[in-house]
């Protein structure tokens, strides 16, 4: 990140921000994980240009104390939010250097909520796949896998490894979800100068042996079931092509278990774009079971887009 100076204010715990455009948001809790997941969120608002929202939300202990003697000398809602303000304070200094507007809010509640809540006026949401044990309060890793399905926004997950080439990667299952993630995906791809490679899974037949073991599906099938659904996802990126005429897409129908499958996947691409809500296991399931998986095996940034 390159630049000589920001702009910055600390929004008040509790503000509206319905009538705010807080552009790229991202959850910070101090930790290394987050540290990654805000500088990948700087680069994303200086490549949007739009203002980058630090966020840190934190929860207000009960706790109850037996006589006056043994209460603190500071209210515990004061010291939670005191610990609040260091820790954007840890992200400031990160931050030096970043040229672009910033604003630092410390949250009060539970971390999901209030960061769900953020992102119905957010342009996408970022978060890091784990944090110091307690993210806000909470266990990162929990709220990372939570929120994207509360999200009104999209969510990119930012795992410890972040990858800064290669294609980004569209998951799709032919569903009318789909859509969503092919816009995304492009439009990402576009603004990084990066191939996007669209794939379909195709489950192994055994699949379905699992329940009819008396089924057989000839190999012939197969074949002519997964050229169909090639055919079927070229068509889908027609309309990429006429928006994005400079970019290059390739379409791959892959073979095999989805969930091993796609986080192997994740590994080479600087951005994985799944959707929220899939068909179910006959193709593809991206945020159920599958999504969850990937989820918790990349060491890669994952984008998930609500249906």
């Amino acid at each position: 990140m390159n630049g000589k100076s920001f702009s910055a204010s600390t929004g008040p715990s509790g503000a509206d921000s319905s009538a705010q455009d807080l552009g790229v948001l991202v959850g910070f809790d101090g930790s290394e994980n987050a540290a990654l997941a805000l500088d990948y969120a700087a680069d994303e608002a200086h490549r949007r240009n739009v203002v980058l929202t630090v966020v840190t939300v934190y929860t207000i202990p009960v706790r109850f104390y037996a006589n006056l003697a043994s209460m603190p000398a500071h209210p515990d809602a004061v010291t939670a939010r005191e610990e609040a303000l260091e820790i954007l304070d840890a992200a400031r200094g990160r931050l030096a250097d970043y040229v672009g507007e910033i604003v630092y809010r410390a949250e009060a509640g539970h971390a999901v909520g209030v960061l769900a809540e953020l992102t119905e006026s957010a342009r996408v949401l970022v978060v890091g796949m784990r944090g110091r044990g307690g993210f806000l309060g909470h266990v990162l890793g929990s709220v990372a896998v939570a929120i994207p399905a509360h999200a009104s926004c999209p969510t990119i997950v930012v795992g410890d490894q972040p990858v800064p080439h290669g294609p980004v990667t569209a998951a799709v299952d032919g569903s009318d979800a789909s859509q969503g993630v092919l816009a995304e995906a492009a439009d990402v791809a576009s603004s990084r100068g990066a191939v996007l490679d669209v794939v379909m899974v195709l489950p192994p037949s055994d699949y379905v042996f699992v329940w009819y073991p008396e089924a057989a599906v000839d190999s012939d099938v197969v074949e002519a079931r997964r050229m169909g659904l090639e055919e079927r996802l070229r068509d889908r990126v027609v309309p990429l092509r006429e928006d994005f005429p400079d970019l290059t897409i390739e379409t791959t129908v892959a073979m095999g278990p989805p969930r091993p499958l796609l986080a192997d996947r994740t590994a080479g691409s600087q951005l994985t774009v799944m959707g929220t809500h899939g068909r179910g296991a006959v193709m593809s399931t991206l945020l159920g079971s599958v999504s969850r998986s990937v989820l918790h095996h990349s060491h890669a940034p994952i984008m998930v887009v609500p249906a």
